[in-house]
């Protein structure tokens, strides 16, 4: 029998092992839900939309921003606060969590492409519809999942929780 902290810490994968496992999933006829972000300090909303995400499918797969994306996407010269091996091993800890893929990349465009999953879910402040890659709102890889006839799906954010919020609340 295996152990609670092995069984977490093996939900955390390479993108090669996230591809073989994606494949003998899509092979059960298993629908795989994709969704990436930072999830710095995981708070209530990010449960929320990652029970909302889990239940669009089989397994949901979690592309995890690396300590070094993070800090590429600007969001505040502290950030991160916890390191891309904290956020990994509390993510891999949530139960409609299946897997956990580091990408070191701006975007998680590659992992989508050698994942494509059948579902690209991302928050309510992005447009499942928007086609121009320029636009902010655009979901980066929602072109290749749904030329893989797969589908792409926002959930509305939970108002009053934010990582910055949360940062914010600590400083005052």
């Amino acid at each position: 029998m295996i152990d609670r902290l092995t069984f977490i810490t093996n939900k955390i994968v390479s993108i090669e092992q996230a591809q073989l496992l994606c494949e003998g999933w899509r092979m059960k006829g298993e629908k795989l839900v994709f969704t990436n972000g930072c999830f710095d300090i995981l708070h209530h909303g990010h449960v929320f939309y990652l029970a909302e995400a889990a239940q669009l499918g089989n397994r949901l797969i979690v592309g995890l921003n690396s300590d070094g994306s993070v800090r590429g996407l600007n969001k505040s010269p502290e950030r991160p606060i916890n390191t891309q091996d904290s956020r990994s091993f509390v993510l891999a800890s949530l139960g409609m969590v299946d897997l956990v893929v580091i990408f070191d990349e701006q975007t998680p465009r590659e992992l989508i492409e050698n994942l494509v999953p059948d579902v690209l879910v991302k928050g309510g402040d992005y447009d499942a519809s928007q086609e121009d890659e320029n636009n902010p709102s655009y979901i980066v890889g929602s072109k290749i999942v749904k030329q893989n006839g797969g589908s792409v799906r926002t959930i509305p954010l939970k108002e009053g929780f934010s990582t910055t919020n949360i940062i914010s609340k600590l400083r005052d």
